[in-house]
């Protein structure tokens, strides 16, 4: 088991902390960023196939 004597040998992680804790920042912004940006994605395609739907009647009725 690992014992620290303090915060900031915790956070040093033994000389692992930039790697260990920029893999940690990196995952959590991934986690936040992709719902985000899947439910933009889906917005705008819902979006464009409205436009198309409502193209392709203009174009029947004519």
């Amino acid at each position: 088991m690992i014992y620290w004597n303090s915060l900031s040998d915790f956070l040093a992680m033994g000389g692992y902390g930039l790697y260990v804790w920029g893999s940690f920042g990196v995952t959590a912004l991934i986690m936040v960023m992709e719902p985000i940006l899947v439910l933009r994605h889906q917005k705008n395609t819902l979006a464009r196939l409205k436009r198309q739907l409502r193209a392709e009647s203009r174009n029947t009725a004519e």
